[in-house]
């Protein structure tokens, strides 16, 4: 890790309420969730309305018209977005994520992308290509997958793209790893390819997408996470994007789970259980698996507020994320999506045949959420490469 750190003013100022936002908007977005199921995409009108209120830049740099907001805020709002419908709550956290991208940008490029453009949207996600120098810039080729938010995103960003020499061969740092950056392109640049037929998180449209012969200018690309590279002097942009993919990710199954809750108890007001003679409210079982769920919802929303608090107020003072920090969000962020899809089982099971039908909320919402559990963030095997840290081995960074 670098040893260099940024040094931060102290305090923020904090004065928005994104919360009160999505309330103002979540019955619009429960009625149509149906409708951005069906039609994999989130209709242009709502984004709209999610771009007027600041929801899709509140990890923009203020400079740029973003919010700067305290990683919890941000957790917050994904999971109130969430709990009304999980592909909304997760194209806003990835949207976010993506625009941390413009405190490494020079301004020109971020005003471009961002702040001269009132619904300017980047999207990203995992692939390999190629780019190959070309006077001031790069001829970037390869194919990336699960470019969430896609449909209304302006620039794409080609990830892991290996940076050739002069030859077309590719070039090593000194420790031998494949030098790579992410290059950002126009979105009209691009091929799509539709391959969004999944389970869960339908209206995402994560598609794949093709890059061919583009040329870039070298000022359109970026070594992620890079802290030599940050160019804002922000707590928040000491935070990778990594890091705060944690906090979105997590907010999108902790706000899933909560929905769920919530919609058991209005079924448990109306529904009569085994017999149909009492009511779900008045039977022993469903209370008391109506406090298991929320204790579970409960106990992981703090943690993660309280990691991502303390973190923060400890890198105003260093200026870095330290590989135990680092360790910690890992550890925070897994439980969390492990306790939601714990938490949703419970409520899930609860509700009985209601919840298999598909004119409920249920059965999308449980869907989603299981979807959320198969992205790298939500996998187990990261409770074995924390506890290899807290045992004594080095920190596996690079799942950090």
């Amino acid at each position: 890790m670098s040893s260099q750190v940024l040094k931060f003013p102290v305090g923020t100022d904090e004065a928005t309420d994104y919360t009160g936002r999505v309330r103002n908007l979540s019955d619009e977005i429960v009625s149509i969730a149906p409708q951005i199921e069906a039609e994999r995409r989130i209709p242009q009108s709502l984004i709209n309305k999610l771009h007027s209120a600041g929801l899709f830049k509140m990890l923009l740099p203020k400079c740029y018209g973003g919010g700067e907001v305290h990683p919890v805020t941000f957790f917050k709002t994904v999971m109130a977005l969430a709990a009304c419908d999980g592909s909304v709550g997760w194209c806003i956290g990835q949207q976010n994520g993506c625009s941390t991208t413009a405190a490494a940008v020079n301004p020109e490029v971020a005003n471009e992308i961002w702040g001269n453009n009132p619904v300017g949207a980047l999207a990203w996600g995992p692939g390999k290509g190629t780019a190959m120098p070309d006077g001031e810039g790069y001829r970037v080729n390869g194919s990336w997958m699960f470019a969430s938010g896609r449909r209304h995103c302006s620039w794409l960003g080609a990830q892991t793209t290996a940076v050739l020499d002069e030859h077309g061969n590719e070039q090593f740092d000194k420790d031998e790893k494949l030098i790579t950056r992410t290059f950002l392109i126009p979105a009209e640049r691009v091929q799509w390819k539709d391959i969004w037929n999944v389970i869960g998180l339908r209206g995402t449209a994560s598609d794949a997408f093709t890059v061919e012969d583009v040329y870039v200018p070298k000022g359109y690309s970026l070594k992620r996470d890079r802290i030599e590279d940050v160019k804002i002097k922000s707590p928040l942009y000491a935070f990778r994007a990594k890091n705060l993919y944690a906090a979105s990710f997590a907010g999108v199954a902790l706000g899933l789970a909560r929905g769920i809750l919530e919609e058991f108890k209005e079924l448990a007001a109306e529904k009569k259980g085994k017999y149909g003679k009492t009511l779900l409210m008045d039977n022993a079982v469903a209370q008391a698996d109506a406090s298991m769920a929320e204790a579970r919802i409960r106990s992981a929303t703090a943690y993660i507020e309280s990691e991502f608090n303390g973190i923060y107020n400890d890198v105003l003072v260093g200026g870095a994320l330290t590989p135990d920090q680092r360790v910690r969000i890992r550890l925070a962020s897994t439980f969390a999506i492990q306790e939601a899809k714990a938490a949703a089982d419970i409520a899930y099971h609860s509700a009985g045949a209601t919840a298999i039908f598909a004119a409920q909320n249920y059965e999308r919402r449980y869907r989603d959420l299981h979807a959320v559990t198969q992205q790298t963030q939500g996998h187990k095997v990261h409770y074995q490469t924390v506890g290899s840290y807290l045992l004594g081995h080095e920190p596996e960074l690079s799942a950090m």
